[in-house]
């Protein structure tokens, strides 16, 4: 409780002056984590044309992501133990530091190794956010701000790809690595100017074994979910392999972090109901998120004939409703302190979402669909902040970075297990259909299941045609299962407990009953 005492009074002594500062920084680091992807994604045609290495092009994306998955829950303990304005500001370091070196990168490997070193800050730049966000703003406050970080999202989902396409038309492929320093280094002055939180002293040593066994099974998930039907078959020994050490992996960390007396994932604040759930909900979004942004492009270029260039305004209709959504939430939480109604609503609106994208066709609108997924949209705004404002106020002061980090690694897995299965359910019925509209060897002949739109108009007619039907099946099937897995995060929605949130309440002013709910660590933290 010392703990809780002393964070609250940096809040409030850092609020009045410069909170809103300390946010704008904040926001460009959270942008610089979530850009990158988007901005390289475009680039990369012409980065493997020049740097060669077509075969292990999807290793440039995958280190990244490795290495943030990896390296999220290390990042939250280092800041619960020594401080959360070192770590984040080091983590920022180093990710301009793999962004500096990546565009300077002569081959593809090294390109591989230097996204690996921008990927491990890219996992303490989003945990930092939260945390520091947990420390300065009570969970009563921080609905304001919700739009703010869905605002940021939706920027990055819609610039990224027409801010990498546009430097590397007019800049070279460089500088869509390069661009990160600029911005970079406004954060990184604008928090150590203005970022003031208690120095903290460590209790006990890092739990190095822990933290490796979680980074090993961490690791395997990321791989099977990566690797599974596309380099490999799900039967084969490379994959099974793969989940055998993982499920081993987890097992021997769950046993490490009995012991450890300053585990990297403490299990107790699993005993909170309401962390537990956001945390499944959380992974849920993820699963649902992540297909919906990768599928809904492919849809919409192939079937609908849209430009590819222009592929993040195609989601403008849900990114726009989930920040709307989102704001909302954010300032009725803010008013009322209460917050149960929106992951049910938001659950709801999800599964309703994505069932709609599912019973899409070759004869679908564009206006259409934009309904569809700006329901969608709405789902998530509902979901996206209020899973990690309750997964926060569900736990100690104390536990924020690692509350924080956890919820963020169950959403990355989330997206992992999303596009993974989903993609494997698409491109499964894209392979059945063309062959049943064109047969076996024709079918083989007219390429990949997911084919860019130059590629699409020079196929004869017929096969473009069987191509559309296969696309809109494969979306159908990818959407079906979205929406059945969307249906137990609506399920578990309903299973939590209003905890008053910790923060400005008159309530909690007065001394009432919620003020001992909030102040109890039994009530308020564990619940």
């Amino acid at each position: 409780m010392g703990d809780a005492v002393k964070q609250a009074g940096a809040a409030e002594e850092v609020k009045p002056r410069s909170v809103r500062v300390v946010l704008m920084a904040l926001m460009i680091a959270m942008l610089l984590a979530m850009l990158d992807n988007m901005i390289i994604g475009t680039a990369m045609p012409t980065i493997v044309g020049e740097l060669g290495g077509l075969e292990h092009l999807s290793w440039v994306v995958t280190a990244y992501t490795l290495a943030t998955a990896a390296s999220t829950p290390i990042w939250g303990k280092v800041g619960d133990m020594y401080g959360r304005k070192g770590s984040f500001l080091t983590s920022i370091v180093i990710f301009l530091i793999g962004s500096a070196l990546s565009g300077m990168a002569q081959d593809m490997g090294q390109l591989i190794g230097f996204r690996a070193v921008q990927g491990l800050g890219a996992g303490g730049l989003m945990v930092g956010v939260m945390a520091i966000i947990g420390d300065l703003i009570p969970p009563r406050e921080r609905g304001k701000y919700q739009g703010m970080m869905a605002g940021v999202m939706a920027l990055a989902m819609i610039g990224g790809p027409l801010v990498g396409g546009t430097i590397t038309d007019h800049m070279g492929w460089r500088w869509s690595f390069y661009i990160n320093l600029p911005l970079g280094a406004v954060a990184l002055a604008m928090v150590s100017a203005v970022l003031h939180l208690p120095k903290k002293k460590a209790q006990g040593k890092i739990d190095y074994l822990g933290a490796a066994l979680l980074t090993v099974a961490i690791t395997s998930t990321v791989l099977v979910t990566t690797w599974g039907g596309t380099e490999y078959a799900w039967g084969s020994g490379q994959i099974i392999g793969l989940i055998v050490v993982g499920v081993l992996a987890i097992a021997a960390f769950l046993w490490a972090e009995t012991r450890a007396a300053e585990p990297v994932m403490p299990l107790h604040i699993f005993r909170s109901r309401n962390f537990t759930l956001m945390s499944v909900i959380g992974f849920l979004v993820g699963f649902a998120m992540f297909g919906g942004v990768l599928y809904l492009p492919l849809f919409q270029q192939a079937v609908q004939g849209a430009s590819a260039t222009n592929s993040g305004l195609l989601l403008l209709p849900m990114l726009l409703s989930m920040m709307v959504v989102s704001l909302i939430a954010g300032r009725i939480t803010t008013s009322t302190g209460k917050y149960k109604v929106f992951p049910i609503a938001g659950g709801a609106l999800m599964v309703v979402g994505l069932f709609l994208l599912a019973t899409m066709d070759t004869g679908t609108t564009r206006l259409v669909s934009g309904l569809y997924m700006a329901v969608l949209g709405a789902g998530l705004g509902f979901l996206m902040q209020i899973t990690m404002l309750v997964a926060q106020n569900s736990v100690e002061m104390k536990d924020m970075g690692v509350a924080s980090s956890s919820a963020t690694l169950f959403r990355t897995l989330g997206g992992s297990f999303g596009v993974a299965l989903m993609g494997s359910l698409f491109t499964s019925r894209v392979t059945d259909t063309m062959s049943e509209r064109l047969g076996p060897q024709a079918a083989k002949a007219s390429g990949s299941a997911q084919l860019d739109a130059a590629s699409l108009a020079k196929l004869p007619e017929a096969v473009r045609d069987a191509y559309q039907h296969a696309v809109a099946a494969g979306t159908h099937s990818a959407f079906l299962l979205g929406a059945a897995i969307a249906v137990l995060g609506f399920a578990l929605a309903w299973f939590v407990k209003e905890v008053p949130l910790r923060g400005a309440g008159p309530a909690q002013a007065g001394g009432g009953p919620e003020a001992k709910a909030a102040s109890s660590p039994a009530d308020s933290f564990a619940h």
